[in-house]
């Protein structure tokens, strides 16, 4: 690879991900990490679907209706992620506002950390890449493949965590 690092040291960016990700399996139950991915796709196609409802709704009564919208159907959206996390995924008995205090806790942390790295990463790309438009989807796309990772670890080992 010509960077002065004996053959027996060297390993490829695939190796690498191959060795992280073998890591990071045996952290995690089977099936569990697949069951997170069904019901994320589910939190994500009913939480676009009820931000879509209530700005519909409210969109006749108060200007910005989008702003209340939002926080309305993030509200429904984290308990409805609650739900499928406890119920079908990590499989917790009782705790329940604990739990749920938790989760929205990993999600704003989350969101917090996608406010903050969003633009460094739009800078990056742009200036990095011939990607100038594509930047924020780029950038975007980086982020919640991150997201999916870091929230599933948030979930897994703080909202559900069982006590020790």
């Amino acid at each position: 690879m010509g960077d002065g690092l004996p053959s027996s040291q060297q390993m490829s960016l695939a190796g690498f991900a191959k060795q992280w990700s073998a890591k990071l399996a045996r952290h995690i139950p089977p099936g569990q990490f697949g069951r997170y991915l069904l019901v994320g796709t589910w939190n994500t196609l009913f939480g676009y679907g009820s931000y879509a409802f209530f700005t519909a709704i409210l969109s006749p009564m108060i200007p910005h209706s989008y702003i209340a919208a939002s926080v309305i159907s993030s509200l429904l959206n984290i308990s409805v992620s609650y739900l499928g996390y406890k119920f079908f995924v990590f499989k917790t008995k009782g705790n329940y506002l604990r739990e749920w205090v938790r989760c929205v806790g990993v999600y704003s942390g989350g969101i917090l950390f996608g406010v903050l790295a969003l633009p460094v990463l739009v800078l990056l790309i742009r200036r990095n890449t011939r990607f100038v438009a594509e930047a924020p989807y780029i950038a975007g796309a980086l982020l919640t493949a991150f997201m999916v990772v870091y929230s599933f670890l948030g979930h897994k080992k703080f909202s559900f965590r069982s006590p020790a």
